[in-house]
């Protein structure tokens, strides 16, 4: 299975997924049908899936598009999110399993962002690290807002997918990183790892180059909405349980 990330809108991600030898592919979040329509032409592929993490527009805006081309495409979506999701023919539940090309994905449940938000863990195999295809619900250096979902359970969300392997690769559906690493900086200055990835992370914008796909290691090192329980960030959040570290750390982000 192969990964193209396609730009979108202002700054927004799309994923496709391919099988070379099949010639078939799978679109993860497609927020406008040109780029993807454009990549099947020039790749020579079949569209078979829509991967949809949640029913915002800038996550399904193309679904229409990319069925009146593909009659017959298997739409994927949360079961919560049964009639927010154009075309969805497929209702996910935590723990269900799909295939696409020579890859197994587990479904996680990740309300937060949205009360319906799922993820798309592909597992692991002996040559390839596991793919988390995980919409908004977490980003490089940040995490979604919450517009349907408490900080609790957006927490627990975290804390599924702080879980993972540290080898895991994590698409996330925008390139808000360089904004997000400045507020984690406000929070943790003196943290050497974060202060290293930020200077990376200007160097590849200034270089117009993607800062996705970042890594659930690479994550629990700078990432402040992964880092709760860490004394320091307590302390500057002035909290001591975890959910009240974490509410504090999104109401000052979403002020940011």
């Amino acid at each position: 299975m192969r990964i193209e990330r396609l730009p979108a809108l202002r700054d927004n991600y799309i994923f496709v997924l391919w099988d070379e030898m099949g010639g078939q592919a799978a679109v993860v979040d497609p927020a406008e049908p040109a780029p993807v329509l454009d990549f099947l032409r020039t790749q020579r592929l079949e569209l078979t899936a829509i991967l949809n993490t949640h029913h915002h527009g800038d996550h399904v805006g193309a679904n229409q598009d990319l069925l009146h081309y593909f009659p017959n495409l298997t739409v994927y979506g949360g079961a919560q999110d049964r009639g927010r999701i154009p075309g969805q023919n497929v209702f996910l539940e935590a723990g269900d399993q799909i295939n696409f090309a020579d890859r197994t994905a587990r479904i996680y449940f990740v309300p937060g962002h949205t009360r319906a938000h799922i993820a798309y863990y592909f597992l692991p195999t002996v040559q390839e690290p596991g793919e988390l295809f995980i919409g908004d619900t977490l980003f490089s250096g940040g995490c979604g807002r919450l517009f349907e979902g408490t900080p609790a359970q957006m927490l627990n969300s975290l804390e599924q997918i702080r879980s993972l392997p540290a080898d895991t690769r994590i698409w996330c559906a925008h390139e808000y990183t360089e904004n997000n690493l400045r507020f984690a900086l406000t929070i943790e200055p003196e943290n050497i790892a974060l202060r290293t990835y930020a200077q990376q992370v200007q160097q590849l914008r200034r270089e117009g180059r993607a800062t996705i796909p970042s890594t659930i290691g690479l994550e629990c090192d700078i990432n402040p909405f992964l880092r709760w329980d860490q004394p320091r960030i307590q302390q500057v959040m002035g909290t001591r349980s975890p959910v009240a570290t974490f509410t504090q750390l999104r109401q000052r982000k979403d002020h940011f």
